[in-house]
């Protein structure tokens, strides 16, 4: 049972410290909606949303008022539909990812994923038709999203696929010059891509999951930051390792305010309950920044030396408290760098701090990859793939999540600013060396092997 006092620091969290639900995504399998008529699919599709997720945004600000507990983001999460929709031309996925926004609007959540593919060993008729589609579906929609995974560590990396996906990026930041690129902010490229994850861009309802279930993203930066400055300000003397136990004690607390939401919407909503994805979340505002994190453990800014010791502390100690807290934890789990979406990472980059092989250094440790980075619009689609291929090789090498979400943005340079809106932020595009320096690696194409296990070093 909590104690007094500990029920009165949740308390805080909630009143001055940010505390919230970060997400609450219904996953629903399309897999009984499959057919060879368009039309027919997309009918199924949207009765099946609307029967399991009308009531989602509903239901889920029901209980936020009543434990007084806000739930940000209301999501659906759908089937990969290079395999649900596997017969369909590029056109018709086109019209598939229409009619998902369309619905996506209908019952108010503000992101619908799963128009993705699993690619990692080779692609299907289908996939190629996905993926053709990709850069039109994000620019003629607002909610759609989009994931392919090209790589994992029992298949090894299709270079075919990260080439043809450096060039996919190219041409949706084209089609959404006038925003920045911003078609490109819904799209990510993932290595192990995890199947219950409730964060967009990468959320899918993977083959192995019920026909619809409820994951939940706790966020919580705020309140890690602020029992770091409380722990030190009482004892200035505390040392990593004690720092590292009050974030654990912390991820425990705030996990199990997240599974408490999730299981309360998913028996209100009649649905199995998934997993908690114990990831810190950040925003663009000031007090909820996981680059301040950093900042409250000593350090100048994130990304100076001693950063990526850092978030490996702050990865490990989220991980042990939120495990203890809860019976299923699942999705990325893990701290987000994303670069626009975070006021305190965005101004490291701007101030030169943050360089994209620092960024790529710390994602070896974290759980996400290169999140909301904004490069010159004339970046090559070889250079693109060239950085997805490295974001991938630390993911299958490593045995972990990686993904990459850049955004090549259309007419600017280095140094100049990119604003996507809302919680997608704005960031200063970041320097990449030698543009056109991968060309011809890329271009060689193939299946990079799988790696062996037994000999570490």
């Amino acid at each position: 049972m909590l104690s007094d006092r500990e029920v009165l620091s949740t308390l805080e969290m909630l009143k001055n410290e940010h505390l919230d639900v970060r997400t609450v995504t219904l996953g629903v399998s399309l897999f009984d909606c499959a057919g060879h008529d368009p039309e027919k699919f997309k009918e199924n599709v949207q009765r099946k949303i609307f029967r399991l997720a009308g009531n989602l945004v509903k239901v889920c600000d029901e209980i936020g008022i009543r434990y007084g507990i806000p739930v940000v983001n209301k999501r659906v999460a759908v089937s990969p539909i290079a395999v649900a929709a596997c017969s369909f031309s590029r056109p018709q996925m086109v019209e598939v990812a229409r009619k998902l926004d369309e619905t996506a609007a209908d019952i108010g959540i503000d992101f619908i994923g799963g128009f993705g593919a699993l690619v990692e060993k080779g692609f299907t008729e289908g996939d190629r038709a996905l993926i053709a589609a990709i850069p039109e579906a994000l620019a003629s929609t607002r909610r759609v999203c989009s994931s392919v995974n090209v790589a994992s560590t029992r298949a090894g990396i299709n270079m075919d696929a990260v080439y043809l996906m450096g060039k996919t990026i190219k041409d949706a930041a084209e089609l959404t010059r006038e925003a920045d690129g911003i078609a490109c902010a819904k799209l990510c490229v993932f290595a192990n891509i995890p199947e219950d994850v409730p964060f967009m861009a990468g959320a899918y309802l993977g083959v192995g999951e019920p026909d619809s279930v409820i994951n939940v993203g706790v966020s919580g930066p705020g309140v890690v930051k602020k029992a770091i400055d409380r722990a030190r300000a009482a004892n200035p003397h505390l040392d990593l390792g004690a720092l590292s136990d009050i974030i654990k004690r912390t991820s425990f607390k705030v996990t199990r305010v997240g599974e408490l939401i999730g299981r309360q919407v998913a028996e209100k909503l009649g649905v199995p309950f998934g997993v908690v994805d114990l990831s810190l979340a950040p925003t663009p505002n000031v007090g909820d920044s996981v680059g301040e994190i950093f900042q409250s453990l000593g350090l100048q800014s994130i990304g100076v030396p001693g950063t990526t010791a850092a978030l490996a502390l702050l990865n490990d100690a989220v991980k042990k408290g939120g495990a203890f807290a809860s019976s299923y934890v699942g999705g990325l789990s893990g701290a987000f760098i994303p670069v626009s979406e975070d006021l305190n990472i965005a101004a490291a980059a701007s101030r030169g701090y943050l360089s994209m092989e620092k960024l790529e250094a710390m994602t070896s440790v974290c759980s996400v990859g290169l999140d909301m980075v904004a490069l010159a619009g004339d970046t090559s689609a070889e250079t693109l793939a060239g950085i997805i291929a490295d974001e991938m090789a630390i993911g299958v090498i490593n045995k972990k999540t990686t993904a990459a979400r850049l955004i090549p943005v259309p007419g600017k340079k280095a140094g100049e600013k990119a604003s996507f809106g809302g919680l997608l932020g704005e960031a200063v595009i970041i320097a990449v060396s030698s543009n056109f320096g991968s060309r011809e690696f890329i271009s060689l194409g193939g299946r990079i092997p799988a790696p062996i296990h037994s000999l570490i070093n």
